[in-house]
Order: structure tokens, then sequence, then C-alpha cells
């Protein structure tokens, strides 16, 4: 059941709450280590405009284009918001391929969705010289995007619980790219010594993970979830 998906026994990842400044974000995080920040911003307004019902009133009709949760190489399949809630969106099949998982997250169209964005508050801290590009996702439950890395950034829940699992980029994982993050969590992480066990923790709604660039992570929804990430570039 989706319910019985596994939440990490203990947050590995360091916490902090709407107190942290600029200066002490730049000195502690930014360019070290991932944070799990709480209370940074309000974002009821964005939620309120996330629920399946006002999200396929607006958006139903619109194509959305889906990618293959997978690490080196992506296939890509469009199909219409409505299809995809209503038909798609269902809990992860364990013995399914990271290849043959549609999954829709990063492939928004700014026009079409920019009254949604425009709502949304991002998280207070930029790192100099870079901005933030969103990417919009909602996901079911075990599902989740496989291990990979690119530049820094926030991952904030809107609805549901993301479970995180993070690696510095000197410590890349044992991981089959065509594994889905479940399946690794079911058959890699049982095995792995303390000593090689990611930094982890669950997301919820009001939380905001920032992971530097270049960090390995992996992403498994616990529930069907609405995330949304800023990607700083």
């Amino acid at each position: 059941a989706a319910g019985a998906l596994p939440e990490e026994e203990r947050c590995s990842v360091e916490r902090a709450d709407a107190s942290l400044t600029f200066p002490r974000f730049l000195q502690r995080f930014a360019f070290a280590r991932p944070v799990v920040i709480r209370g940074a911003t309000d974002n009821s307004a964005f939620r309120a405009l996330c629920s399946k019902e006002k999200l396929l009133a607006a958006f139903g009709e619109r194509p959305v284009r889906l990618s293959t949760a997978n690490t080196y190489s992506y296939r890509k399949v469009d199909v219409p918001f409505r299809q995809y809630v209503e038909h798609l969106l269902k809990p992860q099949d364990p013995t399914t391929l990271g290849s043959d998982t549609l999954y829709f997250f990063g492939d928004n169209n700014f026009t079409e969705w920019g009254p949604l964005f425009q709502q949304y508050v991002p998280p207070p801290f930029r790192l100099p010289g870079t901005r933030g590009a969103y990417s919009f996702g909602i996901a079911g439950s075990g599902s989740g995007v496989p291990f990979h890395w690119h530049g820094p950034g926030y991952s904030e829940v809107i609805f549901g619980r993301k479970r995180w699992f993070l690696y510095p980029p000197d410590k890349a994982p044992h991981f089959h790219p065509n594994e889905t993050t479940l399946a690794w969590l079911q058959h890699t992480y049982p095995t792995l010594p303390p000593e090689e066990r990611p930094l982890e923790c669950t997301i919820r709604p009001g939380e905001v993970l920032y992971f530097p660039d270049r960090w390995w992570h992996a992403t498994l929804n616990l529930d069907t979830s609405v995330f949304i990430s800023t990607f700083l570039g």
C-alpha cells in the first residue's frame, strides 16, 4: 500500500528554520552541504491552486511532456494533463524499470503554467550570480527520480511527502541507471554498510530542501505528491 512506504529512521540532513540568515546560509550550506529549511516562506495561496480539482480545471486539456525515470537517457511522451492525472498517476510498480516509468517533472511550458508559477513564493536565498528556474511536478506514491546530479537548487513539497537520498560529489552511489528509486531502496539500500549510506530526509509541505552543486540525489514520493524545484543557474 502507498501508505506503507517507509520514511527514513531519522533525518541526517541538517535542519534550519526561518531564523537562518543569508550570510549563515552562504557560509555553512551554499557550497558545502544540503539543508532543510522550515517556515521560510508561506505558500498556502499556491497550495490552494494546486488541488487536483483546480489543476484539472485550469490545465486538464493542455498537453504535458512526461520523461522516463532513469538516469542517463530520457524518453519523452506528450499526453493531455487530464490523461496523466486520471490514468498514469498511480503507485509505482516495484518491478517496472525506470526507463518504462513516466514521470511529470521539469518539462513545463512557462507561458501556459506561468499564471500558476506567479503565485509561488520561492525560497529566500539565491547564490550570487544565479537566477532561479522553476520545475513543477506531480507524481504517484513510490515514484521518483533515481540518482543523478546537476547544478544547485531547492525542492519544496506542496502536497505529500518526498524522501531524499544525497551523496557528495566525490562519493558516487552504487545504482543501476534503469532501476527506479523504489527498487534501489528495496534491493541495494539494505546492503549498504553505515559508512556508505546516503544523507537522507523526508520533506513535507512547508519545508524546502537545498542541495549544492553536483551533489548526487535520488527522490522517492511517499504519497501522491505535488512539488516544485527552483534550479539555480
